[in-house]
């Protein structure tokens, strides 16, 4: 008898070994750099007492190479609950080889999406990881390659989100851009490809982890991260918000939220919105107070705030049911769309189309915008996701078009031609070609020329083409709008479509996939 309690004690220090990870002074470091450790960010996250470690003892087989003893790979795998939802999750441990991935740390990883993807539920990954574990070779990359493979397969699968938290470099990057959302603590973790060492000795440049891949430059130019915070208790908070409001895969719809007493009924107006949206077309506004109204309890979490911030996309609730918002905002470029809004727009639509989330989009669009460098860049391949991927959506699409709704854009965002289920405009839209101002220019032209008052007659016809093409009715009479509402109506006719849409059933045709203009 006594010999299995020796072995059950034998087995309680292999497992307080590997809690340890890489000892007290290496955790000393961590908390030093005002950093948690693999550990307390699990406990963070995750519902308290839930957390289901996998695979513990799992050992490297490297010490051929001179490597030494990495308790528990570097890296802790399980699973848990948030928010009372089971979800899976790895967590790299910078106190062991820095995080280093080598082969069997790989296959932790890979045995905990595998679980994720077989049970259907959110993976997420905790990233804190000096890059590929040098000792190991080429079978450090083949693990990373394992990784990736997954990253990709079970896209659209179940959701997938990584969190860096401290050093992402290298090849190791190329997971979380997989994956469908990118947390990033500010000025404790970075991604790049190569750091500012090489870089310098290749191109002469100098610059610092922080500025050429920090929070902030990822956040807001080159779009690799939707969310920052400060610190890494409010980083993980995010994602535990996040995660409320997703479906755990792709067979599900996201749960259910009760409203509560604050949340306007079905049939009460919202007056002041009328206060929050000019008129005048050329007059700007913050579209989030628009969403803030229409969502239940003006709970609004926005994706990328700080990236392409001409269009605004996000999650809310209406009526209980999460729903994904676009919406352009006059406020930054006239709400028009250039190449960043045309790739953050097409990305968001496709995330919540794989995951069964109704889309509405609130239009005020004046166009694509003009200009060499968007031409060069190539605006009109960018341009071309957007329609692709409302057109691809089969998900519940509403738009509601709040004020301007000209040319190609109007068409892109969402309209009856690309397969919107319901579209509202407000008394005030105008849906044309271009603007007035512009068609007047272009179709009264000799008109304007030869009148002994140009600038009068110019703007006569100006109000003329208004009042003839301009307005929600000419197209509501060609069945491209289906209702011209009042705008105080707006979250009541949202109630109502997204009840009468909620089940929707299409399918495009049968194919292997389609080839998305990249």
């Amino acid at each position: 008898m006594s010999d299995i309690f020796d072995r059950i004690d034998e087995m309680e220090e292999r497992r307080e070994k590997v809690k340890l990870g890489g000892g007290e002074n290496r955790i000393d470091a961590q908390h030093d750099r005002g950093k948690l450790t693999a550990r307390e960010r699990i406990d963070i996250l995750v519902d308290e007492g839930t957390f289901t470690e996998v695979n513990p003892f799992i050992e490297h087989r490297g010490m051929d190479y001179g490597t030494v003893e990495a308790p528990g790979e570097g890296v802790v795998t399980g699973y848990a609950k948030v928010d009372g939802r089971l979800i899976f999750l790895f967590a790299q441990d910078f106190t062991v080889f820095g995080g280093a991935l080598g082969e069997m740390h790989a296959l932790k990883i890979s045995k905990i999406m595998d679980l994720a993807a077989e049970n259907g539920a959110p993976i997420i990954g905790l990233n804190d990881s000096g890059g590929a574990r040098i000792q190991e070779g080429v079978l450090s990359l083949d693990g990373y390659g394992h990784v990736f493979y997954r990253n990709s397969i079970y896209s659209g699968v179940v959701p997938q989100i990584s969190v860096i938290m401290g050093p992402c470099a290298g090849g190791a990057v190329y997971s979380p851009a997989i994956t469908d959302f990118v947390f990033m603590v500010e000025k404790t973790s970075q991604m790049f490809i190569t750091g500012p060492k090489v870089i310098e000795t290749v191109t002469g440049a100098k610059i610092n982890s922080e500025d050429l891949g920090g929070a902030k430059i990822h956040s807001s130019k080159s779009g690799n991260a939707h969310f920052t915070a400060p610190t890494e208790e409010e980083i993980l908070q995010e994602v535990r918000r996040l995660i409320q409001y997703l479906p755990s895969n792709y067979e599900e719809k996201a749960p259910r939220k009760e409203s509560g007493p604050s949340v306007p009924a079905v049939e009460e107006r919202l007056d002041d919105i009328l206060d929050v949206v000019p008129t005048d077309g050329t007059k700007v506004y913050d579209v989030r107070k628009v969403i803030q109204m229409l969502v239940d309890e003006e709970d609004f979490m926005e994706v990328q705030p700080n990236f392409a911030k001409n269009i605004v996309v996000g999650f809310g609730r209406i009526n209980g049911e999460t729903v994904g918002v676009i919406a352009n905002n006059p406020k930054m470029m006239a709400g028009g769309l250039d190449i960043d809004s045309s790739d953050k727009c097409s990305r968001f639509i496709r995330f919540c189309d794989s995951f069964n989330i109704p889309l509405i989009t609130l239009e005020d669009v004046s166009g694509f915008i003009p200009g060499i460098q968007q031409e060069h860049g190539g605006i009109i391949r960018h341009g071309a996701k957007i329609l692709y991927a409302y057109s691809e959506a089969t998900v519940p699409k509403i738009t509601v078009i709040l004020r301007k709704a000209y040319g190609g854009a109007y068409v892109a965002l969402n309209s009856k031609a690309i397969g919107a289920d319901m579209v509202f405009a407000w008394p005030n839209a105008e849906i044309a070609v271009m603007g007035p101002e512009g068609a007047a220019n272009i179709i009264f032209a000799k008109d304007i020329k030869e009148s002994q008052n140009p600038e009068e007659t110019r703007q006569e016809k100006i109000q003329e083409y208004r009042d003839r093409f301009a307005n929600p009715y000419i197209a509501a009479s060609n069945g491209m709008v289906d209702d011209v509402i009042d705008p105080r109506d707006t979250r009541k006719s949202l109630i109502n479509a997204l009840d009468m849409l909620k089940n929707k059933k299409k399918e495009n045709p049968k194919k292997k996939h389609g080839n998305i203009p990249l």
